[in-house]
């Protein structure tokens, strides 16, 4: 989890710098990802630790 942090202040540190709004866009997507899989983790605990291939 904490290298998907990195990766959004990453991202969006790049953003701030040059305006690119694709990266701003690349930002988002990843920004959504995390909070499903937050989302996901907390619906099931359990099932995070073991999950369901």
């Amino acid at each position: 989890m904490k290298g998907v942090v990195k990766m959004l202040e990453f991202t969006w540190k790049v953003f701030a710098d040059t305006g690119n709004i694709d990266t701003y866009l690349l930002f988002k997507e990843l920004e959504r990802d995390r909070q499903k899989e937050r989302q996901e983790s907390e619906e099931d605990p359990a099932e995070a630790d073991f999950p369901v291939t």
